[in-house]
């Protein structure tokens, strides 16, 4: 038995670019169902904020990490999510691999925050995206950033009103290069986890006299988010849960929802060998073979990869089986129709199975 939890993991405070507190951040994230959230401040780790925050006899679990990026850079490439060295890193961040190297000799966790961001030039907003393929010793990336989407429609002012006024419009999937690196990086050998987040920032917005804040917290953190599985439940205690979250994360026992337009929670993905079972993160061997069983909250559109080919898909189902024979690396996604389009819904973390 499985115990599931949805946090957001990029959101920036007041300490940043961001424009509320961590108890507002807090706050929101109880408003919208998180069992957690971390909040990434750039270049600046904020000390003594971890800890459940209370309100109206529900909780959260807030952390805080990092977004570490070279601030000398022109453009700024490269953002890194740090989680779990308790320390200030931002003094490595000139060079990529030597940030990553002191980032695991702390025994933290590093994944690529939005690895592909276009530039905005009608906002003057630059390309952010992750150059330094070349690095080692990431635990994954961001697979899909909410904000980064919302950036990529902003081709003329007409568009930005209209994603800004109905955000709903806005999600559809993780970018294809995004995806496409990813597989890339799995099918090459490399253990990568994939995460979701809303990269929060609750800023604030003028156009004539019109005013708002665009995205507020709340808002936002029932967009993407990234589900947890744990083997026992959260039991109250921030060093206990923590330690339990991050060690779900590091070893991909988790998964990628876009929980706006229906709850992603409940989605499951195992698989069963001749006398075990596995899920999302774990290694089988195939020897005769392995049943893949797939569940979904609510009918979709399923699709089953392997090594970065479809390989199955069903339409409107909630369960699947699939029995495969070959080694690989097997990951789920999963499509619902949404404001007048198919939207991904659904992206799982890898199984992997070999000979």
């Amino acid at each position: 038995m499985s115990y599931e939890y949805s946090g957001n993991l990029h959101t920036h405070s007041v300490y940043s670019d961001g424009h509320g507190q961590h108890q507002d951040i807090a706050h929101a994230a109880i408003q919208a169902g998180l069992d957690f959230v971390i909040v990434t401040d750039h270049n600046v780790w904020v000390q003594g904020m971890d800890g459940y925050r209370y309100l109206e006899g529900k909780r959260t679990l807030l952390l805080t990490g990092e977004e570490i990026h070279d601030t000398q850079r022109e453009p700024q490439k490269n953002h890194l999510l740090v989680y779990e060295t308790r320390a200030e890193l931002a003094s490595f961040a000139t060079d990529p691999q030597n940030l990553l190297d002191e980032i695991n000799a702390r025994m933290g966790l590093a994944f690529l925050a939005h690895p592909f961001d276009p530039a905005a030039p009608l906002f003057h907003e630059d390309d952010l995206s992750w150059e330094a393929w070349e690095v080692q010793g990431f635990t994954g990336i961001e697979l899909w950033n909410f904000m980064s989407e919302f950036k990529s429609k902003l081709s003329s002012l007409p568009r930005a009103l209209f994603f800004a006024f109905n955000p709903d419009s806005i999600g559809v999937g993780p970018f294809p290069q995004v995806l496409e690196r990813w597989d890339h990086l799995l099918t090459s050998g490399r253990r990568v986890v994939a995460i979701g987040g809303s990269d929060a920032h609750a800023l604030p917005a003028c156009m004539g006299p019109l005013k708002q804040t665009i995205f507020p917290y709340e808002y936002l953190f029932r967009t993407v988010n990234t589900h947890v599985l744990l083997d026992e439940p959260l039991s109250g205690e921030t060093a206990r849960d923590r330690k339990a979250i991050f060690t779900a994360l590091r070893d991909g026992s988790a998964f990628v929802g876009y929980d706006l337009p229906a709850p992603t929670r409940g989605f499951r993905f195992q698989a069963l060998g001749e006398s075990e079972q596995i899920g999302m993160g774990g290694e089988l061997a195939v020897k005769l073979g392995v049943t893949l069983q797939i569940h979904i909250p609510a009918p979709a559109v399923v699709r089953l990869f392997r090594s970065g080919e479809e390989i199955a898909s069903w339409q409107g189902i909630e369960t699947a089986v699939q029995t495969v024979r070959e080694p690989g690396v097997y990951r789920v996604e999963v499509h619902l129709p949404f404001r007048g389009r198919m939207r991904g819904w659904i992206y799982s973390n890898p199984i992997y199975l070999s000979n």
